[in-house]
């Protein structure tokens, strides 16, 4: 049984967590990715999206409902034994360890282009890792705490989109299914990768103080993105035409030009300055998740080790190993399928399992 006295985490902690590490860097190319798909019906996309991860998100409340004192490592060891929960911990570590770090890059990356065009890859790896060090190296309640702040300090950048209707053509939005439901169903693959980050429900459920109320906090956490994507996606599709819209590589971030503001010549630098802390919600739970792994592994509560080595580990690999555009697309593609595999299947494959093992138990006795 875990000791949870003192981390435990509120509901809106638990939603605003979810949340965080559903929204990065995608929802910066999300509109465009629609709409190559599926033109200016790709929003429908982030509907049926939002329908499945919400689903799975319901289906792994129910498998933690079984065991609410521990992490999915002990329902694995629960159900598969010592050693089979040692191997799912190496695993998930591996998984977290892997999206953490392709987050935390990208991040770099991001701010590199948009913000620091002469600051070296690495030296923003650094600086971004102290930050990150201070807070992950805590306990889920502070970084649950920091999710909240950035929640309500960045919240009205999606309202302030709104600005830009001024430019608005309603008329792209029509007809609707223009092609049919064939190149919309296409996008759904699209749609349900920025929905990713729900699995932290694994670990995150033993440390909801209301655990009763845990199934409404995911439907809630992937009903926020949801409307997120829905706003800068409808706004995008009207203000750009369905042919322009495909030449910009982030026109969630272009569109901002169309803003004027009397007091501000670059309004998406200072934005996009801002989401950064936006972009670190997605990141500190993701690295915090790992080292959790790492040492639950090792029989230790403290992280601050395993934290400091993934660190190290990332400023070393971007050193020797400078990010590209191209090398980010392979790193994309790759963890797409494995996200497939981790936040989808896994999920469904286990509570299936769980399922079949409580009858045949019941049926012994």
């Amino acid at each position: 049984m875990m000791n949870v006295q003192g981390k435990q985490i509120t509901l809106l902690q638990f939603i605003l967590l979810i949340h965080g590490v559903q929204v990065g860097v995608g929802v910066l190319t999300l509109p465009r990715d629609l709409a190559v798909k599926a033109g200016t019906d790709g929003w429908i996309g982030i509907i049926l999206g939002w329908f499945i991860a919400t689903t799975t998100s319901l289906i792994i409340i129910q498998v933690m409902k079984k065991h609410p004192n521990g992490t999915i490592l002990d329902l694995l060891t629960f159900y598969f034994g010592k050693w089979g929960g040692k191997v799912g911990g190496v695993v998930l570590g591996l998984y977290f360890a892997l999206l953490a770090l392709y987050s935390f890059i990208t991040e770099a990356m991001f701010i590199q282009a948009w913000v620091l065009p002469r600051a070296s890859i690495s030296l923003l790896v650094i600086l971004l890792a102290i930050p990150s060090y201070l807070l992950v190296r805590n306990n889920i309640q502070i970084i649950g705490r920091y999710s909240v702040v950035v929640f309500f300090m960045t919240i009205w950048i999606v309202f302030l989109y709104l600005l830009s209707l001024k430019e608005a053509q309603f008329l792209n939005l029509l007809p609707l299914l223009k092609e049919g439901w064939h190149p919309v169903i296409k996008t759904v693959k699209i749609t349900i990768i920025t929905f990713v980050g729900f699995e932290i429900a694994f670990f995150l459920y033993p440390f909801l103080q209301k655990k009763e109320y845990a199934s409404i906090g995911v439907v809630i956490a992937n009903t926020i993105t949801m409307f997120a994507y829905l706003m800068i996606t409808l706004v995008a599709f009207v203000v750009f035409s369905p042919d322009e819209i495909a030449k910009y590589n982030e026109p969630t971030i272009t569109i901002l030009k169309v803003i004027e503001l009397t007091i501000i010549e670059r309004l998406e630098i200072v934005l996009f300055a801002l989401y950064i802390f936006v972009m670190s919600t997605k990141v500190l739970p993701l690295m915090f998740v790992s080292v959790f792994s790492t040492s639950w592994l090792f029989g230790k509560e403290e992280h601050t080790k395993p934290l400091f080595w993934l660190l190290v580990f990332s400023v070393i690999y971007v050193t020797l190993f400078p990010p590209s555009v191209n090398i980010s697309l392979i790193w994309s593609n790759k963890l797409e399928k494995l996200s497939f595999l981790f936040t989808y299947a896994f999920p469904i494959c286990f509570w299936g399992y769980v399922l079949i093992h409580g009858f045949f138990k019941r049926r012994s006795k």
